[in-house]
């Protein structure tokens, strides 16, 4: 017949070196995947991005193609620089006028290309507001707030549909801020943030952990005392 164990054993000794080694393990655990998961992420969407800019080799003869990794990238860049500074002077932006009223006669294309190129205008022209100011606005019901981005100015059409100027503001979901809503409210519904997008951006992916101004968490990998 097995003895019982007496308290202060060896069993009852052993628990809190098997507590402290599992809370040693866990800290570990978390500090690697803040290290890792962040920087995997960011090696997929770079090797993403040179994947896409690589298809412009696709514009080179098979067999004139350097095999080095990374030319298609040099090549996607040059072709933006080149095509930017075409359409710089007078020659090359009536060309790329011409080129445009042709595409603007092709029912289907017309759409997705008119559609892309007023989003382009919008995002990369200097005198753009979209995305240039962090906003709080009282949502989804009174007394709860969210952080939103005004996108443009007021919109005349909206101006005389309600009769008074509204701000369009994207109020994005979060972890995913490529999905949200789009609201016209009022200037004095809303609370300008002094804050720049980028940090307000971090705050909604983070889903709230990263502080505007601040940095990510810390994982102390010491064990307790």
């Amino acid at each position: 017949m097995t003895a019982p164990v007496e308290p202060g054993g060896p069993s009852s000794a052993a628990e809190p070196r098997f507590r402290l080694l599992t809370t040693v393990l866990r800290q570990w655990l978390f500090a690697g995947l803040l290290i890792w998961v962040p920087l995997a992420a960011t090696l997929l969407v770079i090797r993403f991005l040179i994947g896409l800019l690589d298809t412009s080799l696709l514009l080179v003869p098979e067999s004139l193609r350097p095999n080095f990794p990374g030319f298609g990238a040099l090549l996607s860049v040059g072709l933006v620089l080149g095509t930017g500074a075409l359409a710089a002077n007078f020659l090359g932006s009536r060309m790329l006028g011409w080129a445009e009223d042709l595409l603007f006669h092709i029912p289907l294309v017309r759409t997705l290309y008119g559609g892309v190129k007023k989003l382009a205008e919008t995002l990369f022209s200097r005198e753009s507001t979209a995305f240039k100011r962090v906003v709080l606005i009282e949502w989804p019901r009174p007394g709860l707030w969210t952080i939103g981005f005004q996108t443009g100015d007021p919109i005349q059409v909206v101006r005389e549909a309600a009769g008074r100027p509204l701000i369009p503001v994207f109020v994005p979901t979060t972890p995913n801020p490529t999905g949200g809503f789009i609201m016209q409210v009022p200037a004095e519904d809303l609370r300008f943030l002094d804050i720049p997008v980028e940090e307000g951006m971090r705050y909604i992916i983070s889903l709230g952990v990263v502080a505007p101004g601040g940095s990510p968490p810390q994982v102390a990998v010491n064990p307790p005392r």
